[in-house]
C-alpha cells in the first residue's frame, strides 16, 4: 500500500519536472535499485521508498536547498503512518544520495543508501546518462562543448553547485568518476557497460567535432 500511494505522491509532484529528473528517471533508479537489493542484505521496504522519494525534491531545482527533499519526504510518510525508524533511514538517503563535486568525501553510509545510490548512479551512465545530461544543459541553456573551458576534477561542493560550465565537462567532472565510485558488487558490475558506452560516445564526439572523416 505505502509503495502504491509513493508512486501517486512522486508522479503528482514531478509533473513538469526537467526530463532527466523526472518520474520517468525515479522510475528507471526504482526499478534498478529493486534489482541490486536482491543480492545484498538490505531492509527492501526502505530501499524502495529511498528510491522513489531520492529527488523528490532535487536541489539543483530549490536553489541549492538540500532540506527541501528530506522535509517533503517525512511530511508525506508521516501522513501515511510509516514507522520513524524507516522515515528517518529514507530522509538519510535522500540527504546523502548525491554527487556533490570531486572534493566531497561522503561520510553517511548504510547498506540501503549503498543499493539506492548505485541505483541513481546507474541512471547517470549508458545512454541514459548522455540523454539526461544533454537535456539538463538544454534546460539550463549551456553550451555543448567549449574546449577553452576544462573540466574541474576538484570542485567543492558549493562551486559544484554554481557550476555552468558546458554539458561534456560533466562527463569528467561527475559521469567518468562514478563506475569507480559504486558500492555494490551488483552496480559495479552494470556500470562497467555503461562507462564504456559513454567512452566510445565521446571518442565519436570528438572526431565529428572535429570534422573528421
Amino acid at each position: 500500500m505505502g509503495d502504491r500511494k509513493t508512486k501517486i505522491f512522486v508522479k503528482e509532484s514531478l509533473v513538469g519536472a526537467e526530463g532527466g529528473h523526472d518520474w520517468w528517471h525515479v522510475f528507471r533508479a526504482w526499478k534498478l535499485a529493486r534489482h541490486i537489493a536482491t543480492s545484498e542484505i538490505v531492509d527492501s521496504f526502505v530501499v524502495e521508498l529511498g528510491a522513489l522519494l531520492h529527488d523528490i525534491a532535487d536541489f539543483k531545482f530549490y536553489n541549492g536547498d538540500e532540506t527541501v527533499g528530506p522535509r517533503k519526504t517525512r511530511t508525506f510518510l508521516g501522513s501515511l503512518d510509516v514507522d520513524g525508524d524507516v522515515i528517518a533511514q529514507v530522509e538519510k538517503i535522500i540527504m546523502n544520495i548525491s554527487f556533490k563535486g570531486g572534493q566531497h568525501t561522503q561520510k553517511n553510509k548504510s547498506p540501503e543508501l549503498d543499493v539506492v545510490q548505485d541505483a541513481g548512479r546507474l541512471d547517470s551512465l549508458g545512454a541514459m546518462g548522455i540523454a539526461r545530461t544533454f537535456n539538463y544543459g538544454g534546460y539550463k541553456n549551456r553550451d555543448i562543448y567549449n574546449p577553452e573551458i576544462k573540466p574541474n576534477l576538484n570542485m567543492t561542493p558549493e562551486e559544484y553547485r554554481q557550476s555552468t560550465a558546458p554539458s561534456i565537462n560533466h562527463f569528467y567532472e561527475k559521469l567518468l568518476l562514478l563506475k569507480d565510485r559504486m558500492n555494490t558488487k551488483t552496480g559495479r558490475a552494470m556500470a562497467e557497460h555503461r562507462h564504456n558506452y559513454i567512452e566510445m560516445f565521446l571518442a565519436e564526439f570528438y572526431r565529428e567535432w572535429n570534422g573528421e572523416v
